[in-house]
C-alpha cells in the first residue's frame, strides 16, 4: 500500500471514529440538540464545539488526500499523467472523431456541400405528432458515388427537380450534424438545381436551365 493510500485510510478511520463520538450532536433534531447544548455547562459547550471543529478538519484532510491521490505529482509522475490525459481525451468528440477515423463515415467527407445526381423522388413520412409527406430526393454524390437522401425545402420545390438533374446538397442544420425537425434520417437538403438556386426557382425569379 502506497503512502498516500495509507494516509487516506488513517484519515478515514479517524473521521469514522469522530463521527461515532459526535453522533448525538448530528442525528438529534435541531430543537432538541439546541436545548441540550444550552442546558449544558461551559465545558460541555467547549467540548462539543471542539469536536465539531475536529470533525470538520478531518473531513477537509480526507478531501485533500483524495485530491492528492488522484493527481500524481513529482519527478516520476509523467507516465501516469500522460496515460490519464489519453484516457480523458476520449470524452472529447473532436478528438474521438479524429483518432477513430469517424470522419470517413461522412458522405460529404468533411466538405460543407457536394455535387450530386438525382436518382429518384421520394416521400418521407414526418414524425409524430405531425402527419405529412416530406418531399425528398435520393441522389448520388459525384465524387465518391455514395447515395444519400436530401430534403427539398420550399412549397412546390418537387416540381422543379427531375431525375438526372445535377443538384448541390449541404447539411440540413440539425444538432450535431444530424437530422432536423420531423424528418427522420434526412441529414441533407438541396440548395441548387442545375446551377440555379432552388429558392429563386420557387419564387419564379429565374427559369430552370436544361442540363
Amino acid at each position: 500500500m502506497s503512502v498516500e493510500k495509507r494516509r487516506i485510510h488513517e484519515w478515514l478511520e479517524k473521521f469514522k471514529r469522530l463521527m461515532d463520538e459526535s453522533r448525538p450532536l448530528f442525528i438529534k433534531k435541531p430543537t432538541k440538540g439546541l436545548r441540550r447544548v444550552r442546558s449544558g455547562t461551559t465545558s460541555e459547550l467547549r467540548t462539543s464545539a471542539g469536536r465539531s471543529q475536529e470533525v470538520l478538519e478531518s473531513f477537509m484532510l480526507i478531501c485533500f488526500g483524495l485530491q492528492v491521490a488522484m493527481s500524481p505529482r513529482g519527478m516520476f509522475a509523467a507516465r501516469r499523467l500522460r496515460r490519464l490525459r489519453k484516457k480523458f481525451r476520449r470524452s472529447e468528440r473532436k478528438y474521438r472523431k479524429r483518432i477513430l477515423g469517424l470522419w470517413k463515415a461522412d458522405p460529404l467527407e468533411g466538405a460543407p456541400m457536394a455535387r450530386a445526381i438525382v436518382l429518384q423522388k421520394v416521400g418521407i413520412e414526418s414524425r409524430q405528432p405531425n402527419s405529412a409527406i416530406r418531399k425528398c430526393v435520393r441522389c448520388q454524390i459525384v465524387k465518391n458515388g455514395r447515395v444519400v437522401t436530401a430534403f427539398l425545402p420550399g412549397d412546390g420545390a418537387l416540381n422543379f427537380v427531375d431525375e438526372h438533374d445535377e443538384v448541390i446538397i449541404e447539411g440540413i442544420g440539425g444538432p450535431m450534424g444530424r437530422s432536423m425537425g420531423d424528418i427522420p434520417g434526412v441529414k441533407y437538403k438541396v440548395t441548387m438545381v442545375n446551377g440555379v438556386p432552388l429558392h429563386l426557382l420557387i419564387t419564379g425569379k429565374v427559369k430552370k436551365p436544361m442540363r
